[in-house]
């Protein structure tokens, strides 16, 4: 019954709610690795091949997208993003948790292709405190504030296809909520296991 196998932890939640920075955390522990995405963009100044993204070209992206290798893949501004799975695959078979910071509709793509993966949306206190801090950025038009907090609604509405969720009020205390939820995870007991169980229950009340 080893439990040496690691966890996809899916961690998404609207623009603004610090998902980013609790992963950031999260990788202080050494058993976690962040998801690097394959893309087909060439790279940004400063970037490194297999620690930033997978830079690829569209035929190689196109190919792993027929032999069916992505959890989850999306086309943004002509270019194409995805999570491939055999990369996640083998850090996994090696003991390794994976972290994947992705939108909603990724994250349900991912529960699709790996039901195992563990799925945690990150909320903000409140619609309020989302508007302020998207607004203390400083960074974004008013425009483009309103297209967030519109979209941020509507990705609220599918958190019940989720596993967890993380309130992100304190950060301290939501990175800490985080980590709990994955040293739970990883002592539950494997699936595989249940039947096995069930088998020997069954035998001692003579079923």
């Amino acid at each position: 019954m080893s439990q040496n196998r690691g966890k996809l932890y899916v961690i998404s939640g609207p623009s603004g709610t610090g998902k980013g920075t609790i992963c950031k955390e999260l990788l202080k522990d050494n058993r976690n690795e962040f998801s690097v995405s394959m893309t087909t963009r060439a790279p940004r100044e400063g970037e490194v091949h297999g620690k930033d993204y997978f830079f690829v070209s569209k035929e190689e992206f196109l190919e792993h997208v027929e032999r069916g290798n992505f959890l989850e893949h999306a086309t943004v501004f002509d270019n194409y993003y995805g999570t491939p799975k055999d990369m996640v695959i083998k850090r996994l078979e090696r003991g390794r948790n994976v972290l994947l910071d992705i939108d909603v509709q990724g994250g349900l793509q991912v529960k699709a292709v790996m039901p195992e993966a563990v799925l945690i949306f990150i909320l903000p206190p409140s619609l309020a405190v989302l508007r302020s801090r998207l607004e203390g950025r400083g960074t974004e038009t008013q425009e483009v504030i309103e297209k967030r907090l519109s979209k941020a609604v509507n990705e609220i509405k599918l958190i019940g296809e989720y596993d967890y969720i993380v309130v992100n009020d304190v950060l301290e205390e939501a990175a800490d909520l985080a980590r709990s939820i994955m040293k739970a995870e990883n002592a539950k007991v494997p699936e595989k296991v249940m039947p096995v169980i069930r088998k020997y229950e069954q035998e001692e009340k003579g079923e």
